[in-house]
């Protein structure tokens, strides 16, 4: 009965420890800064959420830099607020121009930097979620990479911007990254229309309505002067009779 209950507790003892590596060894694998996509449909719009974790024992966490992609850039980027940190998003000449949806692209928003004031910086054992909206999205099947850097109030700087390669073991550092998928449908007709559907011509189509209802208008006058016309013949043909004649 003894022994039984020491093999219980053993195994006990042995899965809770099993338990403790597996979670120390999965939140050492998820503690660093990463990006989640609500929507990565190709041509659209979505938003992007970076989740910043503080890994520091003693410092805190006071700013955090994004740098944003060149080849594939977004021509939109608006930032939603976080208290106590601000915001500021900056454009620059591409390295080369870009054609997005049509349009020839030279220049776009290269970073967005967010810089906490002493009350609102990532403390030990915290973290924060900043957010983007961007668009366009590119073409399905491309990853978007989005190298970071967080700084720290002891002045030390991690670079979360090492490429993580399919098949290998995640880097120490990973840069964020998505990757974009299909159009939905609703983006897909949309530009199907856009670029099928050639602009309607609404001067020419005004023009000719206008001269229908001009040549409406002539036929009316002439036949009131027709109408005119034959009843002032027959009032002089009326005058010009004999009394007499029936």
């Amino acid at each position: 009965m003894k022994s039984s209950l020491r093999r219980t507790l053993k195994t006990a003892a042995a899965a809770t420890m099993t338990a403790a590596l597996l979670a120390a060894g999965a939140t050492a694998a998820s503690a660093h800064v990463h990006v989640d996509s609500d929507d990565p449909a190709a041509g659209g719009y979505s938003h992007l959420t970076f989740n910043v974790p503080n890994e520091s024992a003693t410092a805190k966490t006071s700013k955090l830099e994004v740098t944003l992609p060149t080849d594939t850039p977004f021509t939109s980027v608006s930032v939603k607020p976080v208290e106590g940190w601000k915001a500021v998003v900056t454009t620059s000449d591409l390295p080369k121009p870009v054609t997005i949806a049509g349009a020839n692209v030279t220049k776009a928003p290269s970073s967005v930097v967010w810089t906490a004031d002493a009350a609102h910086q990532i403390g030990p054992n915290e973290y924060q979620a900043f957010s983007l909206s961007v668009g366009v999205l590119p073409d399905a099947g491309t990853t978007v990479t989005l190298p970071t850097s967080q700084t720290y109030t002891d002045g030390t700087v991690v670079k979360w911007d090492e490429k993580t390669v399919e098949g290998q073991a995640e880097p120490e550092h990973p840069a964020p990254s998505f990757v974009t998928t299909a159009k939905d449908a609703e983006t897909a007709v949309h530009a199907a229309s856009t670029e099928t559907t050639p602009a309607p011509a609404a001067a020419p189509a005004a023009a000719a309505s206008t001269s229908s209802d001009a040549g409406s208008v002539a036929g009316w006058i002439g036949m009131a002067a027709g109408l005119i016309g034959l009843a002032a013949g027959l009032t002089a043909l009326a005058r010009t009779r004999p009394s007499g004649t029936k």
